[in-house]
């Protein structure tokens, strides 16, 4: 296995070109999400040189960059406000924070040697837009705040609450800027902004504007960024936090693993290449367990860079890696250069993220494609904004699976037929349907059709209590692929009746895997060799010979 997936250095120019791109586009959104998470400016930035250094080297998707994202920061916004609320101190608070972030990459590691990728990405569509649209939400509404020249609220609920306050207390400046930021951010032409990206280029004009024309406004600012190598952070657990700590490294993991995987989709379809699931996880994990360690947010692919460096030119993991570079050369020598960025201005590009992330395209047309999906849509968005985003995407999964597995139910049941007569429903041989005319009723013929699950059991029970009156039980599993234990158990039910009630039991067609399930739960058992037969018309010939011996025996006329 190559030690770095994808790597080889024929497309150098094109990979140094896209990594300094990303690196331009990431700088801006890093200290803007490091701020936006309460932990400062640096976070963000030490995020994205872990999880972009790291995801890149040892990850499945080639030219995916990864760095700190809305999702990741909602989430440990949270966590730096509960696990410090319970410290007895912010220093310990904010290593038990990290720690958590530690956590979250050993569980995405665990989720990728558990080859669980390819099963994170089969989340339903309506719950995945509904959340990324919630997560959405909540970025604009945390950052309303300090985009009117406010403190960032601790929560979207609080922030909505303080709307108001804000509203009527607004600082002219800090918001002038935060305007003229969405101004430059939305209107900035598509030629320029290939050559500089729109959020670095708002990032540079407002701060000019800051420190130049309003010099002395008292607006805030990002203020001193250390300089040099990070420190680490060894893991610290506490007591009363250890549950809470648990449950939100399963949340970032979840959760990063949930939006890496998207953007490699993303990149395959850009790139027309497929990325490998598995080590996508397992490099996101490395990439957070050290983002952890070194004092940085948590990351995972981020679409929008992932998109830019490939359309720079970068196709192989070296533009990943240079990215990081180029971020870790501005944290060694450039902070002075970022202390004067107002937080209004930041605000201003994350609620252009915001804006982004919510998807409006489904939203605008959800209600014409199924009005239960529509629902399921909107449950989570608002339990992602007003309850917890664990809860909103278990919720939104169990429901939507509760819907498919109703739909499969229902086509189950369509598949299955038991009939005493000719009929359309069944289609049958001109000498088949002879044969089941002179049984006069007396043969149950009872077929079942595709793949048979739990949902297909209460159909079987249902079919067999509607005919009582049969001498002959005919049941044909020719094309059925795959039968569930709870099916297999409706049929052995159904042979114990019949044999209980002293009527003759044939089986047609079960071959391999249902030949063996049925074996295993001794359905067949029960069932002598010359009951299992090969074709439903043996089966037909074999039940009017058995009825008419029956009437012999009976003294009755024979068919």
């Amino acid at each position: 296995m190559q030690l770095v997936n994808g790597l080889h250095f024929k497309n150098l120019r094109g990979d140094l070109f896209g990594g300094v791109t990303a690196a331009i586009v990431a700088l801006p959104l890093a200290l803007a999400f490091g701020v936006s998470s309460g932990a400062g400016a640096i976070t963000g930035l030490y995020g994205a040189i872990c999880t972009g250094l790291f995801a890149a080297a040892f990850g499945g998707t080639p030219s995916q960059i990864s760095g700190p994202t809305g999702p990741m920061t909602v989430v440990m916004a949270t966590v730096f406000t509960a696990i410090i609320a319970k410290s007895p101190d912010q220093e310990t608070g904010l290593a038990m924070a990290f720690t958590v972030v530690m956590l979250g990459g050993l569980l995405q590691i665990l989720f990728g040697v558990l080859r669980l990728g390819t099963y994170i990405t089969l989340i339903p569509y309506t719950v995945i837009s509904g959340f990324m649209s919630g997560i959405g939400f909540i970025i604009i509404l945390l950052e309303i705040g300090p985009f009117l020249g406010h403190e960032t609220s601790a929560n979207a609920i609080e922030s909505l609450r303080n709307i108001p306050t804000f509203v009527n207390s607004f600082n002219p400046i800090a918001t002038g800027l935060g305007i003229l930021t969405l101004i430059i951010v939305f209107a900035s032409p598509p030629k320029l902004n290939r050559i500089l990206p729109a959020p670095l280029l708002a990032l540079i004009i407002c701060t000019l504007v800051s420190v130049f024309v309003f010099p002395n406004s008292n607006i805030d600012i990002i203020g001193e960024i250390p300089t040099g190598l990070p420190k680490l952070h060894l893991p610290m657990f506490g007591k009363e936090q250890i549950q809470d700590m648990i449950r939100y490294s399963l949340m970032l993991a979840t959760l990063g693993a949930i939006d890496s995987l998207l953007t490699s989709l993303v990149a395959d379809n850009i790139t027309r290449t497929q990325h490998n699931s598995d080590r996508e996880l397992i490099g996101q994990g490395i990439g957070n367990l050290f983002a952890g360690l070194f004092g940085g947010l948590p990351g995972a692919g981020a679409t929008m860079r992932t998109v830019i460096n490939v359309r720079a030119g970068g196709k192989t993991p070296l533009s990943g890696i240079v990215h990081a570079l180029v971020l870790l050369v501005i944290v060694l020598g450039a902070g002075k250069l970022t202390e004067n960025i107002p937080h209004a201005v930041l605000a201003g590009i994350l609620i252009k993220v915001g804006i982004d992330i919510i998807d409006w395209s489904f939203l605008k047309r959800a209600h014409k494609i199924s009005l239960r999906a529509t629902l399921l849509m909107y449950l989570v968005l608002l339990m992602t904004v007003f309850v917890d985003l664990i809860t909103a995407v278990a919720v939104g999964v169990f429901l939507a699976n509760l819907f498919t597995l109703k739909r499969l139910s229902d086509l189950q049941a369509d598949k299955v037929k038991a009939v005493t007569a000719p009929t359309e429903q069944l289609k049958l041989s001109p000498e088949e349907e002879e044969l089941l005319k002179q049984a006069n009723g007396r043969i149950l013929l009872c077929y079942l059709g595709g793949p048979m699950s739990f949902g297909a059991a209460k159909s079987i029970s249902r079919r067999m209590s509607i005919v009582e009156d049969y001498d002959v039980l005919i049941l044909e599993l020719s094309d059925v692929p795959h039968i569930g234990v709870t099916a297999s158990l409706a049929i052995e039910n159904m042979v114990k009746e019949a044999f209980e009630k002293r009527r003759a039991v044939f089986l047609v067609g079960a071959t391999g895997t249902v030949k063996d399930r049925l074996q295993r739960l001794r359905v067949l058992k029960q069932l002598l060799t010359e009951n299992e037969v090969p074709s439903r018309l043996e089966a037909l010939h074999s039940g009017i010979i058995l009825i008419n011996e029956r009437r012999r025996t009976a003294g009755g006329e024979v068919i």
